[in-house]
Order: C-alpha cells, then structure tokens, then sequence
C-alpha cells in the first residue's frame, strides 16, 4: 500500500478525538448538528445544540502532553476563523438569533490507554 492510500497519522488521530468529543458531548445531553461541517472558509469540528444554546466546538487530540495542552493549540488565528465559519453556519442553515457559545474539547488518546476527555465551556 502506498503512503497516499493510508491517511495521514495526525487525521486519524484527529477523527478518532472528534469522535471521542462527540460521544462525550451526547452523554452530556447535546445534541450533534453537524460534524465537520465545511465550506470554502474552513471547517467546524461539532456544531451542537442543548435546546437552548448553539454550541460550536473546537476538539482537539494529543497522544501526550509533551506538546502542552491541546486546548493551547486553540489560537486568536483560529478563534477568528471559527467565528466566521460560525456565522457562515448559521446563515446557511437560516438559524436566525440564537445563543452562541464557543467551546473546547480537549481529548488525551494516549495509545493502548483510555482516552481522557477535558470539556472548556464557553473557551472563546
């Protein structure tokens, strides 16, 4: 097999953390609206609601911590990006006013260990 046939280990790693996310969101009683949702400007990891607000979550993986903290990797850059996805989010899906909050999740999928799950409400 090719290295192009196989993705690329940060990827995997990055669907398997938004999935871990998503799971642990549910058990918290959201509800997920959209998963990696995309358009030309980016991409939106979850998009979540709990009957009152919209949440939009940011989740981010790391094997170890050697590289800090992985809702450290959240940047003013990309805090900017994701409040103009969330708008573009929005304004497709016709959501008029609504609450809005910005969340992190940070998971820990250490391999062969249990994933450690950190949820940052309201993070940005």
């Amino acid at each position: 097999m090719t290295t192009a046939a196989r993705p690329a280990r940060h990827l995997t790693l990055g669907r398997k953390g938004e999935e871990i996310a998503a799971r642990h969101m549910r058990k918290l009683g959201f509800v997920v609206l959209s998963r990696n949702w995309r358009c030309r400007q980016g991409e939106l990891d979850l998009v979540l609601t709990d009957g009152r607000t919209l949440v939009i979550c940011e989740v981010k993986t790391r094997t170890r911590d050697s590289f800090g903290d992985p809702a450290e990797a959240v940047t003013e850059d990309k805090i900017a990006r994701i409040r103009r996805l969330a708008g573009q989010w929005l304004s497709v899906h016709r959501v008029g006013w609504c609450r809005l909050r910005f969340d992190v999740v940070a998971v820990y999928s250490e391999p062969g260990g249990e994933a450690r799950v950190r949820h940052i409400p309201g993070a940005f």
